[in-house]
């Protein structure tokens, strides 16, 4: 698996490509912004970009969204369909976290209507990149469609903002949930196996044992509230 990383927005988010090597088709996971970095990557390793693949709708993981897509007009944008509402309001979104809406464009959030998504991931769903195949997993708590996407042959999981080294997923954002993040975290990403390296949206590589056994979150020495990720 080819595995390009670029980190972007003053969040810091990490925007990838992941690309099979032997037939060289990709996909762009959570294209948060700089969408010409990303297709100079695309191209530097001779891919075909099939998929613009959301993980959830939330500004830092869509803002590059448009660009790419002009960019690379036969990929298709494959959300969940409970975080569209999310989606369609990107505009809207930099209000959420308090920023007056003059000081919009001075931080790159004067965001137009995100163009029309073309698919939409089901749980359990097994999509293919070439020789690539990863399983959807509707991990719900952080938005109410945020998915991962897992590639079990590779044992790595992509998980958004649902997981972090040592840290989870806000829930103080529209359609959030603490109750559901957790129970996402504890039945669906922890028995995916601890050797399973985690690629989250924010912050270092990191893996379900280890997360498992250190994150306060899941240990119970920290207690989930408002302001996560």
């Amino acid at each position: 698996m080819i595995i390009e990383e670029i980190t972007v927005t003053a969040f810091q988010q990490h925007t990838r490509i992941l690309g099979c090597e032997q037939t060289r088709r990709a996909i762009c996971i959570d294209p948060g912004d700089d969408s010409a970095a990303i297709v100079e990557a695309i191209d530097k390793h001779g891919l075909e970009l099939q998929a613009i693949a959301v993980t959830h709708a939330h500004l830092d993981h869509i803002g590059g969204v448009t660009a790419l897509k002009q960019l690379r007009p036969a990929a298709q944008i494959m959300l969940h369909p409970a975080d569209e509402f999310i989606y369609q309001a990107l505009p809207e979104q930099a209000a959420w976290i308090g920023i007056p809406r003059e000081q919009w464009a001075a931080f790159g959030m004067d965001f137009a209507a995100p163009p029309q998504v073309d698919g939409y991931w089901q749980d359990g769903q097994a999509y293919r990149v070439g020789e690539l195949e990863f399983s959807v997993i509707h991990c719900p708590g952080h938005t109410p469609g945020h998915v991962v996407l897992f590639a079990a042959a590779e044992r790595k999981v992509f998980v958004g903002d649902v997981l972090f080294a040592g840290s989870v997923g806000r829930t103080d954002l529209p359609g959030g949930s603490t109750e559901q993040l957790l129970d996402s975290i504890m039945n669906k990403l922890l028995p995916l196996g601890d050797d399973v390296e985690v690629y989250s949206g924010h912050g270092p590589v990191t893996t379900i044992g280890r997360e498992r056994t250190t994150n306060p979150f899941l240990t119970g020495a920290y207690k989930l509230g408002p302001g996560r990720l």
